[in-house]
């Protein structure tokens, strides 16, 4: 096995948990969090700052300045003005890009899909899943009511909308998007890491 898998996800669709199952599966790391830790080691940051602007968008954003800036460096005039989420998406885009040049993995969101567009060995997943089943889960893991869950699955997948596509040329949560999209309301976690699995076996069998 050698493919990196990124996986994109729905608030509530369990994509961290597929994430980590699929990657203890096929005995290779699992990065969510982590890759935050990995970035602020990196790059200088304090971890809180990053967390801070974990998958947030920002409204000052200037998209061709800020890769202009990335392809020529970060020695610029371009990148000491830039406002502090617009380093901190950078600094997360270097070390998706490093943490994929050391080997098979599985990466869940932060754009990971756009950081790792040239790399030939990915293949890229959208986990989404049915409102009723999301609202449910999401009940259970933060013990709130229905309306309390329903409303966090709106606000963060604006969110995450918002901050891909902000910083991608894609659409997130569009089939177009991705190699392969997963309703995990109708598979569970377990079969949609078989499907995903599976997926993975035929791409390298090509």
């Amino acid at each position: 096995m050698n493919t990196v898998i990124t996986i994109s996800r729905q608030f509530g669709s369990e994509g961290h948990e597929i994430g980590q199952k699929l990657a203890d599966s096929l005995g290779i790391k699992c990065y969510d969090k982590e890759l935050l830790t990995r970035a602020a080691k990196e790059s200088g940051f304090c971890q809180e700052i990053i967390e801070n602007q974990d998958e947030r968008p920002t409204g000052s954003f200037l998209y061709n300045l800020v890769m202009d800036t990335y392809s020529f460096g970060y020695n610029t005039s371009h990148y000491v003005d830039m406002p502090i989420s617009q380093k901190i998406f950078l600094a997360q885009f270097d070390t998706i890009k490093t943490i994929a040049k050391e080997g098979p993995c599985v990466i869940v969101g932060r754009c990971a899909d756009y950081a790792l567009a040239d790399m030939k060995n990915c293949v890229h997943i959208f986990i989404y899943g049915n409102e009723e089943t999301k609202t449910k889960f999401v009940m259970n893991r933060f013990g709130i009511s229905e309306k309390e869950a329903r409303e966090m699955c709106i606000k963060k997948d604006k969110q995450r909308q918002s901050y891909y596509n902000y910083y991608s040329s894609k659409k997130w949560g569009r089939a177009d998007s991705y190699d392969l999209c997963i309703n995990s309301s109708l598979l569970g976690v377990d079969g949609t890491v078989k499907l995903i699995q599976q997926f993975v076996e035929d791409f390298e069998s090509k």
